[in-house]
């Protein structure tokens, strides 16, 4: 599958025409949570693939710790694989110095050595299986709610799909950032947002969600459909509206002053089960694009942090 949700039925004819002219082909291990078990990249004729070992084999992302991402290639790259200063290792055409380390943060590979161990080859296929019933139910439970922007010839889609939100922004003035601040009200961090395509929801459910996650992920995105409904019909305010606001915080609850046009009930407690299990965000909307392009620390000056 690509990054846009669908199998690339073609691919293997893709493959084909680029190495009749001389080129090779990089593939992006992100989507192997589709493919365990039951493709692999050589049967479809990429020449290099990295494999994402956070998304398929069970470690943390980079960004929240040293990340790790082994590189395979076909063996006619073999001899060109990079080499290093002081341990032996890569081909003898090899460049130097891809890297410090020459294996990268080895030891994270044992997290992953073991997951594949303990599941084998079936629970590694059967993961890969359920990674895209899971992706496909969410798509059969909410395509009446929100355009799905690809899917395949039988109107399948592969590990993830795309949800396009960018009709909202005419009809209601709600964008997807505001969808997926919206989600964190009713206990769930967002999934991707405007990748690959500006104003969209990438949802990737993975093998590990239970049906009943997956059900209570699907309420809230029709709970907050209906909150962009009232929106629509002049029921809720276009600027001071629930969306508008999220995430809200304790903090927002217990204040004396409330000032908006809507309940503190309808704000914090949208659901029956953000009432019995709430998870309470910390810190209410911040401006995404300010924190991006102003990387300088916008705090105090240091003088008022100096003790007397």
């Amino acid at each position: 599958p690509s990054t846009h949700g669908v199998f690339e039925e073609e691919i293997k004819e893709m493959c084909e025409i680029i190495h009749h002219y001389g080129g090779q082909v990089y593939m992006d291990g992100a989507n192997l949570n589709a493919q365990v078990g039951l493709t692999k990249p050589k049967l479809i004729g990429a020449d290099v693939c990295h494999l994402n070992l956070h998304k398929t084999f069970a470690i943390p992302h980079g960004g929240g710790g040293p990340g790790m991402g082994p590189i395979a290639v076909a063996e006619h790259l073999v001899p060109f694989l990079p080499k290093h200063h002081f341990i032996k290792t890569g081909g003898e055409k090899g460049i130097h110095a891809v890297a410090s380390a020459p294996f990268g943060s080895a030891s994270i590979l044992t997290i992953s050595y073991a997951y594949i161990k303990m599941m084998g080859a079936d629970g590694l296929t059967k993961a890969s299986k359920i990674a895209i019933l899971n992706a496909n139910y969410i798509k059969a439970r909410l395509e009446k709610y929100y355009k799905v922007l690809y899917t395949g010839k039988r109107g399948r889609v592969g590990h993830e799909l795309i949800f396009d939100m960018r009709e909202f922004k005419s009809s209601a003035n709600i964008e997807v950032e505001d969808i997926a601040k919206r989600l964190m009200d009713y206990g769930f961090h967002a999934p991707t947002v405007s990748f690959p395509v500006p104003g969209t929801l990438m949802v990737e459910p993975t093998e590990s969600e239970s049906k009943r996650e997956l059900d209570r992920f699907c309420d809230a995105m029709i709970q907050i459909r209906e909150e962009i409904r009232e929106i629509e019909l002049g029921i809720a305010d276009k600027e001071d509206n629930v969306l508008k606001n999220a995430p809200h915080t304790i903090k927002d609850l217990v204040s004396e002053e409330w000032s908006h046009k809507y309940s503190r009930e309808k704000a914090v407690f949208p659901t029956p089960f953000t009432r019995i299990n709430k998870f309470w965000p910390f810190v209410a909307r911040v401006n995404n694009a300010y924190g991006d392009r102003n990387l300088i620390c916008t705090c105090d000056p240091i003088e008022l942090y100096m003790e007397n």
